[in-house]
C-alpha cells in the first residue's frame, strides 16, 4: 500500500512538466517513492533514464526489488559493452533504464542518442552534484537539445544540500529546475500518517561499566582538549568545534574545508590535530560497539601506528583509555597476592595444570590464572562481557515466553511469522552477536582473548629474526614459553611494562602448548601444527599460530550443545526470503545456567543497505545499534502494514555518546530542513520569457577573449566571426568535471579513446592532465614516465598539466619542507629530474578547473584544429606491426636513439651530429679518436666515449 505522503510527492512531480528536486528525509523509503513513478512512467512518453553512481547502488539494488515484488517489469541497465546500434535502439525503446553518467555524455557529444525521444532524466544523488559535475553536463545539452524534455533530482541527505554557500540553489540552476519540495520527518502529513498506528516500542537503557563510563570520560576529555589547541591556531570557524559535531565525520570535512586552502601553510602538529580528532571518534564509535578485547587490540595498533606523531597519546587523560581497556580484559597481579587470596577464599575448583619452562597455567573455579615463574607475576583474567549482550539474550527469553503465553491462549496472529529481526552497524557485531547467542558468551570473549594472546606470537616472531647474533640457541626463547631471567637493574624504573609484555608472552605460549597437547590427544598428526624447536622460523610460526586458531575455533564449537536457527545478515536475500515464507521452528538453545528455548533469530547489518523488512517481515526487532535512517524505515515499515502487530526494543548505554550521537543525528537533520526551508523562501532562480529555468551557466559563462579586446576602430566595434574550436578528449577524461567546463567555454568536446595523451589541442600540443593525487601515484608507478615518453615520441609539444583543486592550496608543500639537494621521495626533485629527461616537455600549473580552461584557450589562439583520425591512431600499430605518424620512428631507430643518448660524452648538443654522420652503432664504435672529435665538439668527450666502447668487461673464466 502506497503512502499517502508519497501519492502527495508523485502528483506534485507529475504537475510540473519541467521536474523539481525532492529532498526526504532519511529512511523515508525514496526507493519506493521512484518505484512508484517508474510504474506510472508510459512507453508512449518517451525513454526514461536513471543517472547511476557508485554511491547510488543499493538505492538500484531496492529500486529494482520493490518494481519485481509489484510484477512490474523492471528497468535493465546499459553499459559500455553493448555495441553503439544497440545502445541507439534502446534509447528509442521508450522504456526506463539506468545508466552511468560517463557513457550517456559520451553518447550524447557523439550524437548516438535520439535526445528529441527522450523523456526525462531521474538524479538519483542530488546530494552531491555541482555546477561542474557530469551530470550537470548532461543536463544542460539535453536542455539544449530538447527543452520539453523534464529532470527529477532527489536526495535523502539534506545535511549535506546545506553544505556550502547556497548549494541548493546553485544546484538547482545547474539541473534547470524551479521546484524544490521538501518533505521533512515533521512535516504534517508525514507526522499523521506514521504516527496513525505506531508500534510498540521498548525503550532499553543499559547501563554501561565503570571501566566503559572511564574510558569515555577521558576521551571526551582528551577530544576536548584536541580542540581547545586547534582553537588556539586561530584558523578555524570556532562554532563549528564542539564535541557534539566532533561525533559524526561530518566533523572532518567541515574542518577540512576551513582548512585546505591554507593546510601547506600548517604546521605538523595542526595536521596531526586534525587526524588525532578522528582517531578519537572512532573509539568513541568502537567503545560501545565492539567487545573489551577487540577495543583493547585496535588500541595496541593505534599505540604502534601513531606512537611519536600522535598528540593524543600524550594528553592528560589518555593513560587512562589504555589503563582502563587493559583493566576490562586482564589485571596484572602478583603471585603471592594471588595465593594468599585462594587460601582465605579455600576455593574448591578443578585445577588444570599446564607446565612450561617458566610458566603455568591455572583454571581454578571458573578464574584463570597465568604465572610467569621468572619474574612472579600473574596475569588474571576479567574478560569483561559488554552489557548489552546479557540484555539481549533476557530480551529473547522474554519474547520467547510471551509467544508460549500466547500459543497456549491461541491468540497468536497467522500473520507472526516468529523471527526476530535485530539490526546492527556492521557485519562483525553480526557474527559475534551470533556466537553469543549459540555458545556461552564467556566462551566468546575466552576465544577473543586466546586469539589476541597468540597475535602477541606472532608479532613477536616477527620482529625476532631482526636481531643479529643471539648468544642464546634457537629452541631458548618465547616460542617454547620460556622468558629470559632479567637483572635487578633491568627490573627497576620502567620493568613493569616489560614484565607485563613477558607475562602475556607467556600465557600465549602456555595456550600454544595446550593447543598442541589438545591435537596430540585428538589424532591430529598435522605437520605443521608440530613445529620443530630447533628450527622455528618465522613463516612456521605463522602456520602454526593460524593452526592454533583453527583449533581453537573448533573446540570451541564442539562445546556448544546445540544451535538455534540464525539467520546472519551476510546470506543471500532469496536465502531470507525463503526463511520468511516457510514455517520458523523454535531454535532450542541449552545455555548452562538456564536451558531456555529461543526464537528464530536473523541478524542484519545496517551497512548493507537491503530492504530487510519487507523480506521477512517481522513481528519483532531489536535495534542493537541505534540507527535514524533505520528507525524511519520501522515507522513506514508500520505505517504499509497498519493490522499488524510490531514490538520494537531500542538498546541503548545510559549516558553514552551514543545516545547523545542519535540525538543529535536528529537534531541536525531537523536543522538542515529548517535552513531548507528558509532558502526556499528566498531563493532566485532566471528564467526565461518562456517561464523555463535558463541554467547556471546563463550567468557564469565568460566572454570570448576576442570580444574582450575589441577596437571600436575596426568596423566600428563588430564583432569577429568566431570559429568553432574544438578539443578532442579521451574517454577516460570524462570522469572529471575539465570537459563540462571547456563546453562551457564554449569549445567543441570530441570524445575518443586515445592512447597517447589525455586532451588533442592542435596536431602539434598533446596534454597530459594529472590532479595531484594522480601525480603522486603515477610517479610511484612509473606510469608518467611512460606518457611523458610517448607524448615526446608523437608530438612536437607534449605538455604536463597539474591541475590543483580550487578549494584547497595552490601548493606541494610548504617553502620550509623543500631540501637543497634531490632528495629521492621528494615531488619536486622527481619533477626536476623528469623535464632534465626530457628536455622538450612543458610543465603547465592550473590552479582550477576554469583556470585550465583559460589555459586551453589561449594555447588554442594561432593553432590548426586537432584532426580526429590522427590522434586515434596515434601509437597504435598497423597489421604489419608499423606506427603511424612516429615522428621519430620515420627516420630513426628510437631504441638505438635512447641507447645512443646515454653514452659517456653524448649530450643534447651533439647526439644530433652523431645521428647525421654514422649510420648504425656499430659504425659508431668503429670511429677513431679523431673523427669522434668532430662529431662530439672535443678531444676530451671524444676519449671519453672512446674509453667507454674499448673498456674490458669482466668474466667469470
Amino acid at each position: 500500500m502506497a503512502l499517502k505522503f508519497h501519492q502527495q510527492i508523485i502528483s506534485d512531480l507529475l504537475e510540473d512538466s519541467n521536474g523539481g528536486l525532492v529532498i526526504l528525509s532519511s529512511g523515508l523509503s525514496l526507493a519506493k517513492l521512484i518505484a512508484s513513478l517508474l510504474i506510472l512512467h508510459s512507453p508512449s512518453q518517451g525513454t526514461l533514464l536513471l543517472l547511476l553512481s557508485p554511491a547510488s547502488q543499493s538505492l538500484k539494488s531496492r529500486i529494482i526489488h520493490y518494481i519485481s515484488s509489484l510484477d512490474s517489469p523492471t528497468p535493465t541497465e546499459i553499459t559500455a559493452d553493448l555495441p553503439a546500434n544497440q545502445r541507439y535502439s534502446l534509447y528509442s525503446s521508450g522504456s526506463p533504464f539506468f545508466i552511468t553518467p560517463r557513457i550517456l555524455i559520451v553518447d550524447l557529444l557523439t550524437q548516438r542518442i535520439p535526445v528529441s525521444s527522450l523523456a526525462g532524466i531521474f538524479i538519483l544523488n542530488a546530494h552531491s552534484l555541482s555546477e561542474t559535475s557530469t551530470e550537470a553536463f548532461i543536463v544542460r545539452i539535453v536542455k539544449t537539445l530538447n527543452g520539453s524534455a523534464y529532470i527529477r533530482a532527489f536526495s535523502d541527505r539534506p545535511q549535506s544540500m546545506v553544505s556550502g554557500f547556497a548549494k541548493t540553489e546553485r544546484t538547482m540552476r545547474a539541473l534547470y529546475l524551479r521546484k524544490l519540495h521538501l518533505w521533512p520527518r515533521f512535516q504534517l502529513d508525514v507526522t499523521q500518517e506514521l504516527e496513525q498506528e505506531p508500534p510498540e516500542v521498548v525503550d532499553i537503557r543499559v547501563s554501561m561499566s565503570n571501566y566503559m563510563v572511564g574510558i569515555q570520560k577521558a576521551i571526551l576529555e582528551v577530544m576536548d582538549a584536541c580542540l581547545k589547541e586547534m582553537r588556539k591556531t586561530n584558523k578555524v570557524d570556532v562554532d563549528d568545534l564542539t564535541v557534539e559535531s566532533g561525533l559524526f565525520k561530518s566533523f572532518d570535512e567541515i574542518v577540512r574545508r576551513q582548512l585546505d586552502p591554507i593546510w601547506h601553510t600548517l604546521g605538523k602538529r595542526t595536521k596531526q590535530l586534525v587526524s588525532d580528532l578522528k582517531t578519537l571518534r572512532k573509539l568513541l564509535d568502537y567503545l560501545v560497539r565492539y567487545d573489551a578485547v577487540s577495543f583493547l587490540k585496535f588500541l595496541d595498533t593505534l599505540r604502534v601506528a601513531e606512537s611519536y606523531r600522535s598528540v593524543w597519546l600524550f594528553a592528560e587523560s589518555s593513560y587512562k583509555i589504555f589503563d582502563f581497556a587493559k583493566k576490562r580484559v586482564y589485571r596484572l597481579m602478583k603471585a603471592s597476592d594471588v595465593k594468599s587470596k585462594e587460601h582465605v577464599k579455600n576455593t574448591s575448583g578443578k585445577k588444570r595444570k599446564v607446565k612450561g619452562n617458566n610458566a603455568c597455567v591455572e583454571a581454578v573455579g571458573g578464574a584463570t590464572t597465568t604465572t610467569n615463574v621468572a619474574t612472579g607475576v600473574v596475569i588474571e583474567e576479567v574478560l569483561e562481557e559488554a552489557p548489552k549482550w546479557k540484555v539481549l539474550r533476557e530480551i529473547l527469553e522474554e519474547i520467547q515466553e510471551e509467544r508460549q503465553k500466547q500459543s497456549l491462549s491461541e491468540e497468536d496472529n497467522c500473520d507472526n511469522n516468529g523471527i526476530v529481526l535485530v539490526a546492527c552497524k556492521d557485519e562483525r557485531s553480526c557474527m559475534q552477536l551470533e556466537d553469543c547467542i549459540t555458545n556461552n558468551p564467556h566462551k566468546v570473549m575466552r576465544e577473543e582473548w586466546e586469539m589476541y594472546l597468540l597475535s602477541k606470537i606472532e608479532l613477536r616472531s616477527v620482529h625476532t629474526p631482526q636481531k643479529k647474533k643471539q648468544k642464546t640457541p634457537k629452541g631458548f626463547g618465547i616460542l617454547d614459553g620460556v622468558v629470559p631471567v632479567t637483572t635487578m637493574q633491568n627490573s627497576e624504573g620502567g620493568s613493569v611494562c616489560r614484565q607485563e609484555h613477558e607475562a602475556l608472552i607467556a600465557a600465549a605460549s602456555s595456550i600454544r602448548k595446550l593447543g598442541k597437547t589438545m591435537d596430540m590427544a585428538s589424532g591430529n598428526t598435522n605437520p605443521e601444527a608440530q613445529v620443530d624447536k630447533a628450527s622455528c622460523t618465522k613463516g612456521k610460526a605463522k602456520k602454526e599460530v593460524s593452526s592454533l586458531r583453527r583449533s581453537i575455533r573448533s573446540c570451541n564449537k564442539k562445546k556448544a550443545n546445540s544451535e538455534p536457527e540464525i539467520l546472519t545478515g551476510s546470506e543471500n536475500v532469496e536465502k531470507a526470503s525463503e526463511a520468511s515464507t516457510s514455517t520458523p521452528r523454535e531454535a532450542n538453545v541449552v545455555h548452562p545456567n538456564s536451558a531456555k528455548k529461543l526464537p528464530p533469530v536473523h541478524f542484519y547489518a545496517l551497512e548493507s543497505d537491503q530492504p530487510i523488512l519487507d523480506i521477512l517481515k517481522p513481528s519483532v526487532i531489536i535495534v542493537y545499534q541505534p540507527d535514524m535512517g533505520f528507525v524511519r524505515e520501522i515507522e513506514v515499515y508500520k505505517a504499509e502494514n497498519p493490522l499488524k502487530k510490531l514490538k520494537v526494543y531500542f538498546l541503548f548505554y545510559d549516558e553514552s555518546t551514543e545516545v547523545q550521537k542519535f540525538e543529535a543525528s536528529i537534531r541536525r537533520e531537523n536543522g538542515a530542513f529548517e535552513s531548507l526551508i528558509r532558502q526556499k523562501s528566498s531563493m532566485i532562480i532566471p528564467v526565461d520569457q518562456d517561464g523555463l529555468c535558463m541554467g547556471s551557466n546563463s550567468s557564469t559563462d565568460y566572454p570570448a577573449s576576442s570580444t574582450q579586446n575589441s577596437v571600436t576602430r575596426k568596423a566600428g566595434g563588430r564583432k569577429e566571426v568566431e570559429k568553432e574550436t574544438q578539443v578532442i578528449v579521451d574517454m577516460r577524461e570524462f570522469m572529471s568535471s575539465l570537459p563540462n567546463v571547456l563546453h562551457q567555454k564554449g569549445m567543441k568536446i570530441i570524445p575518443v579513446t586515445l592512447e597517447v595523451g589525455d586532451y588533442i589541442l592542435s596536431p602539434s600540443i598533446c596534454v597530459e592532465r594529472k590532479s595531484i593525487q594522480d601525480l603522486f601515484q603515477s610517479f610511484t608507478s612509473g606510469r608518467l614516465f611512460h606518457q611523458v615518453e610517448m607524448m615526446s615520441r608523437y608530438y612536437r609539444i607534449p605538455v604536463l598539466l597539474i591541475e590543483f583543486s580550487q578549494d584547497k592550496s595552490f601548493s606541494f608543500q610548504s617553502a620550509s619542507d623543500i631540501s637543497d639537494d634531490v632528495a629521492p621521495y621528494n615531488i619536486i626533485s622527481k619533477l626536476s629530474l623528469l623535464v632534465l629527461h626530457f628536455p622538450r616537455l612543458r610543465i603547465l600549473w592550473s590552479r582550477s578547473l576554469h583556470a585550465t580552461a583559460e589555459i586551453f584557450t589561449t594555447l588554442k589562439s594561432n593553432q590548426d584544429e586537432p584532426d580526429e583520425t590522427r590522434a586515434i591512431r596515434v601509437g597504435v600499430p598497423s597489421e604489419e606491426g608499423i606506427i603511424e605518424n612516429d615522428i621519430r620512428a620515420e627516420n630513426y631507430n628510437s631504441s638505438a636513439v635512447e641507447f645512443l643518448r646515454r653514452l659517456p660524452g653524448v649530450s643534447d648538443a651533439n647526439y644530433r651530429s652523431i645521428m647525421e654522420n654514422c649510420k648504425s652503432l656499430s659504425e659508431l664504435a668503429s670511429l677513431p679518436v679523431e673523427k669522434l672529435a668532430e662529431l662530439v665538439g672535443g678531444h676530451k668527450a671524444a676519449r671519453t666515449l672512446r674509453e667507454f666502447l674499448d673498456a674490458k668487461y669482466p668474466t667469470l673464466l
